[in-house]
């Protein structure tokens, strides 16, 4: 396939100036990639005009969500297309005002992926690089402050993976020097680690060959680390660098839909699913994985990654709403009976810690709405909520005391209401 490119940009800020920004959010789910926020304390009561927008600027579809680094904000969308050219892009923003910096265009056919409105994978921003992933597997590493193209990888065709039925998602995840994809292949293995520098393979792992919809979690516990990959088929314990797997437990997936990354918390890796349900992982000492507990029918998430606090974990239940439960032994405490986001077939809000250890929380509903909340072993608590968009998917950024978000017409930047 052809790849043409195209890149406008404004005014560059140096990479000198841009390196004072402590503010981050640079990878899908935040910096430390499991929806934690050390932001500022947020106020229980809105003002009475409500959320301030600060801006608003009009792209196109698509269910990327949103990272924030050094003053610039990206995101990626699929302009309306013709029958004759199709393209996928990659857009920066000025963080202050909106205002296009640059945009990166390649040429990208759909062909037959369900939920085909544009790209899925979030753009992760390392060392002055932007690294993103598309639906139909065009990876590419950008300049993150020009939008010049410093590399390219495409995973179908002779990359030998296999799109999922709904295009690749899975954000590009850093590791040491590496970027690792999450694009199965039938030949090599499904997670693939790439140079950051020079975009060669420079190992692979894994032999779930179909592509999951979840970024590896890199897991570090009793002295050794491993990376967790959720295939489609199963679960996996896989050495860094390649090589054998640790260990794997079955756990075929209808539709191949294993999306919600996975979390780590106390020794045990959480897994919950949309068809199957919910698998409770014990690490050991010999790097193994003993399954714990399951529950197949009561607690079933979809795309919403759980948050977890003193033992609880906090899960989106396609059935029943936000779920709270204990992570060792998977006794369910309480639900919200979809007052969080509506109930529907795919019940979707994006959930980040803003203060752990006090249990408060913001959501994002896939009805747009902000919400502030707490949560704890015996209750949900709402302090306000704010529509700041149209109906999304997508993942949001927090950065400073603004969130920045978008749908299928635009994305924008509201500044929340902070205490003191």
């Amino acid at each position: 396939m052809k790849l043409n490119s195209t890149i406008s940009f404004g005014f560059i800020f140096s990479l000198t100036v841009l390196s004072g920004e402590n503010h981050n959010w640079n990878k899908w789910r935040g910096p430390d990639g499991n929806g934690n926020w050390n932001g500022p304390k947020i106020q229980k009561e809105l003002p009475g005009t409500g959320l301030r927008r600060i801006w608003q600027s009009k792209i196109s579809p698509g269910y990327s969500g949103v990272t924030v680094c050094n003053r610039l904000v990206y995101t990626m969308d699929r302009p309306v297309n013709t029958a004759s050219e199709e393209t996928e892009r990659v857009l920066c923003l000025d963080m202050e005002t909106g205002k296009l910096r640059w945009e990166f265009s390649y040429s990208c056919r759909y062909e037959k992926i369900d939920y085909g409105k544009g790209p899925r994978a979030s753009v992760t921003i390392l060392d002055g690089k932007a690294y993103s992933l598309g639906a139909m597997g065009h990876a590419h590493c950008l300049d993150a402050v020009t939008g010049r193209l410093i590399w390219k990888r495409a995973w179908l065709g002779k990359g030998k993976a296999k799109a999922p039925i709904w295009g690749f998602s899975s954000s590009p995840e850093p590791f040491n020097d590496a970027i690792l994809f999450h694009v199965g292949n039938e030949t090599t293995g499904n997670i693939q680690a790439v140079s950051r520098h020079s975009g060669k393979t420079l190992w692979t792992v894994g032999d779930d060959t179909m592509a999951g919809y979840a970024p590896p979690l890199p897991v570090e516990h009793l002295g050794n680390t491993q990376l967790v990959c959720w295939g489609p088929n199963k679960i996996m314990g896989l050495p860094i660098g390649g090589g054998e797997q640790y260990w794997s437990i079955p756990y075929e997936v209808k539709y191949g839909v294993s999306i919600a990354k996975p979390i780590f918390e106390e020794g045990i890796l959480l897994v919950s699913g949309f068809w199957n349900g919910t698998r409770a992982i014990e690490i050991q000492h010999n790097r193994q994985g003993k399954l714990l507990w399951s529950e197949e029918e009561k607690l079933r998430g979809l795309m919403s990654q759980p948050l977890y606090s003193n033992g609880i974990c906090y899960l989106l239940d396609r059935s029943y709403g936000l779920t709270a439960f204990e992570l060792k032994t998977g006794i369910i405490l309480w639900r919200d009976n979809h007052n969080l986001t509506a109930k529907d077939r795919n019940p979707q809000a994006t959930l980040v810690w803003t203060n752990r250890k006090k249990g408060e929380a913001l959501a994002l509903n896939a009805e747009g709405e902000l919400v502030f909340l707490h949560l704890n072993e015996n209750h949900y608590e709402e302090y306000w909520r704010e529509q700041v968009s149209g109906k999304t998917w997508a993942h949001p950024a927090y950065s400073n005391s603004k969130i920045y978000v978008r749908d299928d017409r635009g994305l924008s930047c509201w500044q929340l209401p902070i205490d003191g």
